[in-house]
């Protein structure tokens, strides 16, 4: 079951506006008693050096958490960073989130390229192995396309069997010709590609801090409810 407000006041007094924020989001979604896995992948190639720098990434990341408890009962999300290949495997938590996100970066050291299968795969490992029975929501952060344009698009196609959806957010300029992968990605055929449309993707622009949270809830939220309508008769 979702965590009450109150439990969240106790242990993030910080992230209640957020919580109350992401609650609205829900109910506009009919998303409001539905449970779900939260997943976050972080890009730390090097050209999103500015967006940790700046504190972008670690707001992102309470975003996403205030969201999950709502729609899990742990008040934990796994993160899984990404690079080259992956570069940590960690979690943030209700009790453990204030700077925990440059925390984490600054110890995994040299940010190398955008590739997306290796933290994909990772996500989709964790959920296999955690035993869960309710669908994955995965939050994917990054500033550009995959090194590997290929690998990514048969990744997602693959994890289509599974329960996961996928919503990419992009940090950059919308118009960067860097998200024409994400677009078309989120286009790929059904049933020619993949059973289901398991993605979705939306530009969060150069300051991602400048757009409301009730702008990002209704975005991160904007494909889940159809994605969860076509697993079910789909098994």
């Amino acid at each position: 079951m979702a965590l009450s407000l109150e439990k969240v006041s106790a242990a993030a007094p910080g992230l209640v506006d957020l919580y109350k924020s992401a609650r609205v989001s829900l109910v506009k979604s009919g998303l409001q008693h539905v449970r779900a896995a939260v997943y976050l992948v972080l890009d730390r190639s090097g050209s999103m050096r500015p967006y940790y720098r700046s504190g972008a990434v670690q707001h992102f990341a309470e975003q996403v958490l205030a969201l999950s408890a709502h729609l899990d009962d742990d008040g934990r999300v796994p993160v899984v960073f990404f690079s080259t290949g992956v570069d940590g495997v960690a979690e943030i938590s209700l009790d453990d989130h204030r700077d925990r996100i440059g925390r984490l970066h600054a110890s995994y050291g040299h940010m190398g390229r955008t590739d997306y299968h290796a933290a994909m795969k990772a996500v989709v490992r964790h959920y296999q192995l955690s035993g869960a029975t309710d669908p994955a929501l995965v939050v994917f952060q990054t500033d550009g396309g995959p090194s590997s344009r290929a690998a990514a698009r048969d990744m997602l196609c693959l994890a289509a069997e599974l329960p996961i959806y996928w919503q990419f957010v992009g940090f950059g300029d919308p118009a960067d010709q860097e998200f024409a992968f994400l677009r078309r990605l989120d286009e790929l055929p059904v049933p020619a590609r993949r059973p289901v449309d398991n993605a979705g993707f939306f530009p969060a622009g150069r300051d991602p801090r400048s757009r409301t949270d009730a702008e990002l809830y209704d975005q991160l939220l904007a494909g889940f409810p159809e994605f969860l309508a076509a697993v079910r008769p789909a098994g």
